[in-house]
């Protein structure tokens, strides 16, 4: 105990500084506002300003990008609730009751559980990263690399497992993502492969031209086919305050919400959007009175904003104390550490104390920072919703190819950046997740290391995988949940909860 609070202590020292003060606030605001904005989100916006952490310090830069991501999760529940249009996917569920409040003349409350229900979730799942963190990253140091291959295999079938749509629409992803990771330089032989010949590919495939394009390009290539919409018609907010009794009623929701979130966080390929839709169904099926969801009961706002907060912290528990991204956000992370020097796993925490604990403090003033934010500025947010995308989407696409340019002054890496969005498009109109993708071309080189050192160390003898008791219980994990998806009625059940 007394090295957990030094260590907490020494984190708010790093997280209080001007810079990561004022870093930790743009992030906060940045992602609010990417989170009031439909069609954009927080894969992108990091993806986008992935070039600007090249001239900051590593704490610095992840600060941040982890503002941005939990900072989207608040922004998409205002307009939510105000205006019936989730700026986020995670918060497309709390339309059902809260915009139903709203038009019973208590937007204000609802706004005000949203807001206290993610600073609850936040806190909650800060501090179990604080506790739990270190560890954590103990056991992992006892992982040798046939552990690190089956761990990375149940990682990139969860994904596929909790992808939307067809799962072998997500398997070709993954499978063509780890591909993309392999072109380059053979570290072991050093020969070319896979690289057409083209010098640009002799390093491998940019991590930034590829995530921009995927994601940046080729999100306004579809914005773009949209039609302008109207100014959507904002709800009225008058009292801010929720009474007792919705405190009251709320709290139980908040720490199921909590638990559901975090679970789904660290789970591989979980995420915000799959808890907040969890912690909804839970909450519907646990009242007592159910037929009281979709027609403006609180805890219908409490539970799912809780649950996607908590999972957008939780992400980072396997991404800082394992070195493992459970999703394609923590992947875009990993790949802003590699680009400063620091390879993500479990000797982070003792290596780079500064920048584990100064971002565990940082989440606890971002989360403080984001409700202190949010409700005095309701009016701006829902303000950005009148913004034409013509007057927006010209300085992201500027954004884009300076960042990329920049980053090697390469003219051919905005060459690769412009490719991957018509090839992002593509996978859009094919209706194939492009987030699987991105966690492929991360874990690739990773799983493809891990493999060939522990074929060498145990002299090319297959049985490593399964004679190690971790290794065999990753490996089974994997399995089952391959066999649970090739049943009939839990795909069903699968595709009918992505449908809904």
């Amino acid at each position: 105990m007394p090295d957990l609070l030094a260590n907490i202590a020494m984190g708010f020292g790093v997280a209080l500084t001007w810079q990561n003060l004022g870093l930790c606030l743009f992030g906060c605001a940045l992602g609010t506002a990417i989170g009031v904005l439909p069609g954009i989100g927080p894969l992108t916006t990091m993806a986008l300003i992935l070039p600007i952490t090249f001239w900051l310090q590593p704490v610095g830069a992840l600060i941040m990008l982890a503002g941005v991501f939990y900072g989207a999760q608040y922004g998409g529940s205002t307009t939510a609730i105000l205006v019936k249009i989730p700026g986020e996917t995670s918060s497309v569920v709390t339309i059902l009751d809260g915009h139903a409040m709203a038009q019973q003349g208590r937007a204000g409350p609802a706004l005000a559980i949203a807001a206290l229900g993610s600073l609850f979730a936040g806190t909650v799942v800060t501090l179990l990263i604080a506790v739990a963190g270190p560890p954590l990253a103990s056991v992992a140091l006892m992982f040798q690399s046939a552990d690190y291959v089956s761990v990375m295999l149940l990682g990139l079938v969860s994904a596929v497992v909790l992808a939307h749509g067809s799962v072998l629409k997500a398997i070709g992803m993954i499978v063509l993502g780890v591909l993309f990771g392999l072109v380059g330089t053979d570290v072991s032989t050093g020969d070319y492969r896979m690289t057409g010949g083209f010098d640009v590919l002799f390093d491998g495939i940019g991590f930034v031209p590829l995530s921009m394009g995927l994601f940046g390009l080729a999100e306004i290539m579809t914005n773009l086919e949209e039609p302008g919409r109207a100014p959507p018609a904002t709800m009225r907010v008058r009292e801010l305050m929720p009474t007792r009794a919705d405190l009251l009623r709320c709290l139980p929701a908040m720490i199921r919400g909590t638990v559901v979130g975090t679970v789904f966080g660290i789970l591989p390929g979980g995420g915000p959007t799959i808890a907040a839709f969890s912690a909804y169904s839970l909450e519907k099926k646990v009242s007592r009175n159910p037929e009281r969801f979709g027609k403006g009961a609180i805890e219908g706002v409490a539970a799912p904003e809780t649950a996607n907060n908590a999972a957008a912290q939780a992400c980072f528990i396997p991404m800082l104390s394992l070195g493992v991204p459970p999703n394609a956000l923590m992947a875009l992370m990993i790949g802003a550490m590699m680009v400063h020097g620091i390879t993500p796993g479990p000797e982070i925490i003792t290596k780079q104390p500064v920048l584990f604990w100064g971002l565990i403090a940082s989440m606890w003033i971002g989360n403080a920072m984001l409700v202190v934010m949010n409700l005095p500025l309701i009016g701006l947010w829902v303000k950005l919703l009148q913004m034409p995308y013509g007057y927006l989407f010209p300085s992201i696409l500027v954004f884009c190819c300076i960042g990329t340019y920049t980053l090697n002054s390469s003219p051919a890496e905005v060459l690769i950046m412009t490719a991957f969005g018509v090839v992002g498009y593509v996978f859009r109109k094919l209706d194939c997740e492009p987030a699987p993708l991105l966690l492929g071309l991360v874990l690739g080189p990773m799983l493809e290391e891990n493999f060939r050192r522990a074929m060498v160390l145990s002299g090319g003898d297959w049985s490593i995988f399964v004679r190690r008791p971790l290794s065999l219980a990753f490996l089974l994990a994997a399995a089952g949940l391959l066999v649970a998806v090739a049943l009939p009625s839990i795909r069903r059940s699968r595709e009918a909860a992505f449908r809904e």
